[in-house]
């Protein structure tokens, strides 16, 4: 009970702090005021994950003076990144897509195993022919879906207002994501054979957990 407690809590932080973020770089796209809040914004995620892969590295030195450098740079040319921040917002939010995208999708060429596929293959073993074909549309579905995610980001950017374009990125595109894994298992309970049914949250979690046990055994 008292571990659940603390997953609970910790899932309602973790979503309050994306709300929160969400919430403070919609303002800083929206109004001539937040340009100092969108530069804080935009550089902190991209510098705080380099320090941190940096860090659990052998090159602490470097890693502190590399973030020293760029917080000096960022100082420097401050008001240049007032005007260029919108620009890195969009640049993380169609990485992170167009990276997941290009994940499953490469998974999809001939002689590879569906990404789908891999996960179930771990939880359940050999596959059915009904429930691989489903895998595997399943797979070039979630591609789909981030490529379309990436495309309808870059249009809006483009040629809709600031505004526009910002709520999209901040209040949509995660309620896509929820909604889409909701219908995928809607579509899986409908489809698939009780023993096939496992959620792909789950099938995902047992994949990087035996991969975890795998590169212990290794070590």
């Amino acid at each position: 009970m008292i571990r659940r407690a603390w997953a609970g809590r910790r899932y309602i932080w973790i979503t309050a702090c994306i709300v929160g973020y969400a919430t403070l770089a919609h303002y800083s796209n929206s109004n001539p005021r937040g340009k100092n809040l969108g530069v804080v914004l935009a550089a902190a995620p991209p510098l705080a994950l380099a320090l941190a892969f940096a860090w659990r590295s052998s090159y602490r030195l470097a890693a502190l003076l590399a973030g020293a450098l760029a917080a000096f740079l960022l100082a420097t040319y401050w008001r240049t990144a007032q005007s260029i921040y919108p620009r890195v917002y969009l640049l993380q939010d169609c990485g992170v897509y167009a990276l997941l995208g290009f994940t499953f999708a490469r998974t999809l060429l001939p002689g590879r195993t569906p990404l789908c596929t891999q996960w179930a293959i771990v939880v359940h073993g050999a596959l059915p022919a009904q429930v691989a074909r489903y895998t595997r549309s399943t797979t070039a579905a979630w591609a789909l879906f981030f490529a379309v995610i990436t495309l309808t980001s870059l249009v809006l950017f483009q040629f809709a207002p600031l505004t526009l374009w910002s709520a999209f990125v901040n209040f949509v595109t995660l309620p896509l994501v929820v909604l889409m894994f909701v219908g995928e298992y809607a579509v899986r309970r409908r489809t698939l054979p009780p023993a096939h049914r496992t959620g792909l949250l789950q099938s995902v979690r047992v994949y990087f957990n035996s991969s975890r046990y795998s590169a212990a055994q290794r070590q």
